[in-house]
């Protein structure tokens, strides 16, 4: 019977084959062709770089996975969001459901801007109350650019930390990567950052961000003090997170949306369950994720859940940022005041 760890090797194999499909299409076509609008979701925007890596992730899980056992396979992309394996199969029968975004960050992609990510998480089949907090197996794997040899890849499994390896796709040599948090006790040269890659509320956002950084990191004239990256890729922030190379990011959109359409003004796209579904990687390196307004992240495993949540590289900084940003959530009219 298969366990949860017994996915972490067929994964990573199928991680690369993915990797090199894609980077072997954006050797063969320009931009204007993989940026080609497929399909509109009720998630996100399909772009034709996505359907080279959606047909190889179904026929893999349907000849590695499923020949043996039933899974509930969940992405976008999928007809409703979600497909059973074999699909004359009970999903009373499938033991676990597995989120997956095969590409994520296209947009930096698609243009040879910056990687992105292939992500895949592995949860327990517990109806539709899985959540992403039932997910105990995630592997993300970096998709370079054209130009970039060297490309990262990790992994974790509940309660085991988290591993990683870095690859030459050239020669395919690896070698070890550490995945380890930033020790960091504040954000002074540091990078943190509060997302605003999209239009729709960036105002408010930006004013957060502003009074956050004089609350937590005054300033001398003329000092930098702390920088921001706004990388539109959730598991590439979360590969950051967990490698040191991120000190604190949150991701508020989900909450600044009714606050946008009070104001009669079109709401922009959220974080969702599939692009935050390697999280267990940075928390099994140390880190913490958590809903900005405090506690846990609470999601579906689903396609269309709008997903908000911060994360801190190691509890110093969640002791310290945490409360100021709830105080600046509370302030800005994005969280109901308590009662």
């Amino acid at each position: 019977m298969t366990t949860a760890a017994d996915f972490i090797e067929p994964l990573r194999r199928l991680h690369i084959a993915i990797r090199d499909l894609v980077v072997s299409a954006c050797e063969g076509h320009d931009s204007s062709h993989l940026a080609q609008v497929a399909h509109e979701g009720a998630g996100d925007v399909i772009y034709a770089i996505d359907r080279i890596s959606e047909t190889a992730l179904v026929d893999w899980f349907s000849r590695e996975v499923a020949a043996r056992e039933p899974i509930i396979l969940i992405g976008e992309g999928l007809p409703n969001g979600r497909m059973l394996l074999p699909q004359n199969a009970s999903e009373s029968h499938a033991r676990w459901r597995i989120i997956v975004d095969p590409i994520d960050g296209t947009r930096g992609l698609m243009y040879q801007k910056r990687p992105g990510w292939i992500l895949i998480g592995v949860a327990p089949n517990r109806g539709e109350k899985t959540s992403l907090a039932d997910i105990e197996v995630a592997v993300q794997t970096e998709i370079p650019l054209v130009k970039q040899h060297l490309a990262d890849q990790v992994w974790a499994i509940r309660g085991q930390g988290a591993h990683g390896v870095r690859i030459n796709r050239l020669t395919g040599d690896t070698r070890p990567l550490a995945v380890r948090p930033s020790s960091a006790t504040g954000l002074r040269h540091g990078f943190a950052t509060i997302c605003r890659f999209f239009p729709g509320g960036r105002d408010i956002t930006a004013a957060i961000d502003e009074e956050l950084c004089e609350r937590v990191v005054p300033r001398h004239n003329g000092e930098v003090a702390v920088f921001e990256d706004q990388y539109a890729s959730t598991g590439g922030q979360i590969y950051n997170l967990a490698t040191g190379q991120d000190r604190f990011i949150t991701d508020l959109r989900p909450l600044v949306q009714p606050v946008v359409a009070a104001q009669g003004r079109a709401v922009g796209h959220c974080c969702h369950p599939y692009d935050l579904c390697t999280k267990l990687i940075a928390e099994e390196a140390g880190a913490i994720i958590a809903d900005p307004a405090g506690g846990s992240i609470i999601a579906p495993l689903d396609t269309e859940a709008n997903v908000a949540w911060a994360g801190f590289a190691n509890d110093t900084l969640h002791q310290q940022i945490s409360p100021v940003l709830i105080e600046l959530l509370y302030k800005h009219g994005l969280v109901a005041p308590l009662m």
